[in-house]
């Protein structure tokens, strides 16, 4: 891992325990098995949806786009405000949008149809 990524767990530190896995030519960071952010080009995004993307947005930060068969594609990541390296309080509130987001982000089971269940009797 790198330097940067190895320095996220004193970041987060009063978020929560979290892993950080190499992937995709970044880095995943997990807390409790769920992705909440990813590190790519040296710079660390954090999980957004509709509910929280407009705490980003109003502090400029930009998404996370790469290029994608000739197009840019973008995720569902912003940039992390820069004062969440300096300041582990403000690290964890961040921390818990992007983890809001994460946990929102999760599809519920699909029910199993009525058919398929009186298949299986």
């Amino acid at each position: 891992m790198s330097e940067f990524s190895d320095n996220l767990h004193e970041v987060f530190e009063r978020f929560g325990r979290i892993a950080v896995r190499r992937m995709f030519g970044g880095h995943g960071v997990f807390h409790v098995g769920r992705m909440f952010a990813l590190v790519a080009s040296g710079r660390l995004y954090l999980k957004t949806d509709a509910q929280n993307r407009a705490a980003f947005e109003a502090r400029g930060l930009p998404p996370f786009e790469y290029a994608r068969q000739g197009a840019t594609a973008r995720l569902n990541y912003h940039e992390a405000p820069a004062e969440v390296f300096d300041d582990r309080e403000e690290a964890a509130r961040w921390a818990r949008l992007a983890w809001d987001a994460a946990l929102r982000a999760v599809k519920p089971a699909r029910p199993v149809a009525a058919k398929q269940r009186n298949a299986r009797r």
